[in-house]
């Protein structure tokens, strides 16, 4: 019910790190800035495993209604985050509860701003180290999978994005005399339409990537040709070797630029670097699935454009990210991420909280049925 954006986690912080303690953990506070980590050591030395969970919520009025719906104007959990929150909190919780029993350590990550790179900040200040970790896992939960299912692939599974924002420039004229003026629309236009064939004609069909606009800003009358046109959206590539797309974005601006004798200015923001799976860690979730699931529920085809930070951590240590359905379409839970309907069927949290034990416990090599 109560939201918080990106490195605005206050709130949430506080209620993560409060609770962390009330379980004797060892708390670490405000780690790239609204960041929470509590560290569970076992009863004797050994390796360190990495559960992370991330925390920020979205600037989307939410359109749900529902007991939980957001009471922070124009916030919501649009992605799930919450339900991560939660599940890692209570994991915590039962491994605390077995600290005795424990060889090893367990590091709980509470990340912020997950939706703009949180992660590499919380690195950056640390959080792979004291105790140094030797492996990470992280779990999304996921509407387009149906409820209960587990979805994990070994190799590139999350795609790697980059936002951008374009400005061209050109002279502004009236629309009735446009051989007076440099038409940056125009130039736009052909620009849109144009990169879109870098898929295709330069990269193939077996290596998936999209160039997508979800900006574009121009004008201020119906008869009057604009200066300027500003254009934001995102490159995205799930293969290795991708981050030579955007020279390829920038050659076709440049050349549709000066054919349409305008000028521009491209800016690159990173969001997420290419997500790939280890293949030792999948193979441990894939067992600790196959206990909680059934065969059947385990999905080892899926890949997504969508990115996701963990993708900071997998490229330091060995790791895998893996995906919990929670689509469930009679409960009206199968609405896309980052939509303002959507909603999680909360029977599955109790599924992520037991796959965090078993993986945890698992690389932790303690093999026995477990008191959740």
């Amino acid at each position: 019910m109560y939201p918080e954006l990106g490195f605005d986690e206050w709130r949430t912080s506080k209620i993560v790190s409060d609770y962390l303690e009330s379980l004797g953990l060892e708390v670490k506070r405000g780690i790239a800035k609204t960041g929470a980590v509590g560290l569970l050591r076992g009863k004797q030395a050994g390796r360190t495993i990495l559960l992370r969970a991330d925390m920020d919520a979205l600037p989307i009025q939410e359109e749900n209604n529902l007991p939980y719906k957001s009471v922070n104007k124009g916030k919501m959990h649009a992605c799930g985050h919450d339900g991560h929150t939660a599940m890692l909190l209570v994991a915590a919780k039962v491994l605390s509860q077995h600290k005795d029993e424990i060889t090893g350590n367990i590091k709980f990550v509470f990340q912020p701003c997950e939706e703009i790179a949180g992660a590499r900040f919380m690195i950056e200040e640390g959080v792979l180290e004291d105790p140094p970790i030797d492996a990470a896992l992280g779990l999304h939960l996921w509407t387009p999978l149906q409820t209960g299912k587990i979805g994990i692939t070994a190799g590139p599974m999350m795609a790697a994005m980059d936002n951008f924002k374009l400005t061209i420039e050109g002279k502004a004229g009236h629309t009735g005399s446009p051989e007076s003026a440099i038409d940056p629309i125009i130039t736009a236009a052909n620009i849109i339409s144009a990169t879109q064939i870098i898929q295709t004609r330069e990269i193939g069909g077996m290596k998936p990537m999209l160039i997508m606009f979800g900006r574009i800003e121009g004008g201020t009358a119906a008869n009057v040709i604009p200066g300027k046109v500003e254009l934001e959206g995102s490159v995205r590539y799930l293969y290795a070797g991708g981050e030579e797309d955007e020279k390829r974005f920038e050659r076709i601006i440049k050349g549709i630029c000066q054919a349409y004798r305008t000028k521009y200015e491209l800016k690159f923001m990173c969001s997420n670097r290419l997500l790939s799976n280890d293949t030792e860690m999948v193979e441990l979730v894939r067992t600790a699935a196959r206990k909680v699931r059934s065969q059947d529920d385990i999905v080892s085809d899926i890949r997504s454009m969508v990115g996701d930070d963990f993708s900071e951590f997998a490229l330091k240590i060995p790791s895998a990210f893996y995906l919990l359905g929670t689509g469930n379409k009679e409960k009206e839970t199968d609405y896309p991420h980052h939509h303002p309907r959507f909603n999680i069927d909360e029977d599955t949290l109790s599924v992520g909280v037991e796959m965090h034990v078993r993986t945890a416990l698992s690389y932790l090599n303690i093999e026995r049925e477990l008191l959740c």
